[in-house]
């Protein structure tokens, strides 16, 4: 394998820095000080920069417009999404939309993909299951009805769900095959309850009952789902990525100044040892970052599916960015908790990024299963 960026996905994570770099990251209340969301929608003003510099079909083919660019690509610009905590749906407006071109019928991707990849039209997945721990595949079924598709169940902490035209729903057949009904927030049977995040944006519980879905707007390809979640899992370990280096670079600056006993904490031992620990955690994270967008982007074959790969990233990114941000508020005593200061934001961040579509634990047993039916050697 090689990791060398190509020119196209280095020029894209470059228009991303562009456009993140007037981002303020406490642009909102803090989610410290408020009862309910910081915000009733996310950033629209920057969602339309983003739209305007192609960033929102990085991976659409150019018929639709877009780049044509993979994973890796998406993964440098999420990576800089989260350094600002830019509150935008881009992880799955992007992998929902990459799903539609990849696995959905002509008419579908027709319908929708040039309109998605201006900003014109917001997607989001629902992928968190009933309660967040179990399979989102299997907290909705699906029957079919003639021309159409009845689903039933539920779905938990849905992002952006109020800002979207349309969610991405996994569910279950009586075939025991998973579809991928796009639907939208409000329609007949669909009812969405207000839920606030970790990190203090606005999500949702989507429930379905009876819901008709037209068969055009359902994706029934062998793999779409599995392919979906997988991209979405590897965009979070970007996420997670981002926030670290940021809190890292944060804490670096901090040590560098505060000083006791007339010297910088930063050349004391112990602080100087916790920080190369978390420099290591953030170098791991991200080495089995680009392995797990290579192998989506690649469809190259390894030891184990490109499912192990991703879990490997994810139990990594779950428990780095974990241990940079205590560190980081350790370090930085007091003033860390500080809500006019913007580390215990970015502490928010981290424990949404490190439990969304499962913590470590999760990835940890998916990893055990695959090995266990993969044997290496």
């Amino acid at each position: 394998m090689d990791f060398t960026f190509t020119e196209e996905q280095l020029a894209a994570a470059e228009a991303a820095r562009g456009v993140f770099a007037g981002v303020a990251p406490d642009a909102v209340p803090s989610p410290a000080l408020t009862t309910g969301a910081v915000a009733e929608g996310f950033d629209r003003e920057l969602w339309d920069r983003l739209a305007g510099a192609d960033l929102l079909s990085l991976l659409l083919g150019e018929e639709y417009g877009g780049a044509g660019l993979d994973a890796i690509a998406l993964c440098l610009v999420l990576r800089e999404s989260a350094k600002v905590l830019a509150r935008v749906p881009l992880l799955e407006h992007s992998a929902a939309l990459a799903a539609v071109q990849t696995y959905g019928a002509a008419e579908l991707r027709d319908r929708l993909a040039a309109r998605a990849g201006r900003g014109e039209l917001v997607l989001t997945v629902a992928a968190s299951g009933r309660t967040g721990h179990d399979p989102a595949e299997l907290a909705v079924t699906a029957r079919r009805d003639d021309d159409k598709w009845v689903l039933d169940g539920v779905q938990t902490a849905v992002p952006w769900v109020y800002d979207a035209d349309l969610v991405v729903v996994p569910a279950r057949t009586e075939a025991d095959r998973s579809v991928l009904a796009l639907v939208a927030p409000g329609g007949e049977g669909i009812a969405v309850a207000e839920q606030v995040s970790t990190s203090g944006e606005r999500f949702g519980e989507l429930r379905l009952e009876s819901a008709r879905v037209a068969g055009r707007d359902v994706v029934t390809a062998e793999g779409a789902w599995e392919w979906l979640r997988e991209l979405l899992a590897t965009g979070t370990c970007a996420l997670a990525l981002g926030v670290g280096e940021r809190v890292l670079r944060m804490t670096a600056e901090y040590a560098g100044k505060r000083e006791q006993f007339g010297y910088p904490i930063a050349t004391f031992q112990a602080v100087a040892v916790q920080a190369a620990d978390r420099y290591i955690d953030l170098r791991a994270m991200e080495a089995t970052l680009w392995q797990a967008a290579w192998r989506i982007a690649s469809g190259a074959a390894g030891a184990l599916p490109a499912a192990g790969d991703v879990a490997v990233a994810k139990i990594w990114a779950a428990e780095g960015v974990r241990r940079v941000v205590q560190t980081a508020q350790h370090l930085h005593g007091g003033f860390g908790a500080d809500t006019e200061y913007v580390l215990h934001r970015y502490h928010a961040w981290a424990k949404q990024i490190e439990l969304a579509l499962g913590g470590a634990g999760v990835y940890e047993e998916a990893l055990g299963d695959l090995l266990a039916a993969h044997p290496l050697g």
